[in-house]
């Protein structure tokens, strides 16, 4: 038994972009559970009167749960813009590893880009913390 070749793992290998970016693309959809009980509860409690919606603005405007929100929506861009790479990739087309890595940083910058215009628009409307 001690002489059976061992699977390559994830040590043996260097990471590289495709590879990192297909973790984080399954680390972005668990990560987006937590913003979604967060958005669950804000509606919840807008559904339950002023009391309830007042005091969860006020835990929703708390600067920790901003950084989670922020998070939050970065994780649900990438998700999205990866997700979009991933249909790309059913049609048969950006196989090639020059298209790939293409993708991939156009999946993160889409990302980003939509994340910060998002934030943007909620801070200059008065909705951040």
């Amino acid at each position: 038994m001690a002489n059976n070749p061992i699977s390559p793992h994830l040590q043996v290998y260097r990471p590289q972009l495709t590879s990192v970016l297909s973790i984080s693309h399954r680390i972005s959809g668990v990560f987006l559970t937590v913003g979604t009980v967060m958005i669950l509860y804000w509606l919840v409690a807008a559904s339950l009167g002023p009391a309830a919606y007042t005091e969860a603005k006020r835990c929703i405007g708390a600067l920790p749960t901003q950084i989670v929100l922020f998070g939050w929506t970065f994780a649900f861009f990438y998700h999205l813009c990866n997700g979009i790479r991933h249909l790309l990739w059913d049609s048969g087309r950006g196989f090639e590893l020059e298209a790939a890595y293409k993708s991939g940083y156009a999946a993160i910058g889409g990302a980003v880009a939509l994340t910060l215009l998002t934030w943007l628009c909620v801070l200059t409307q008065g909705g951040g913390a």
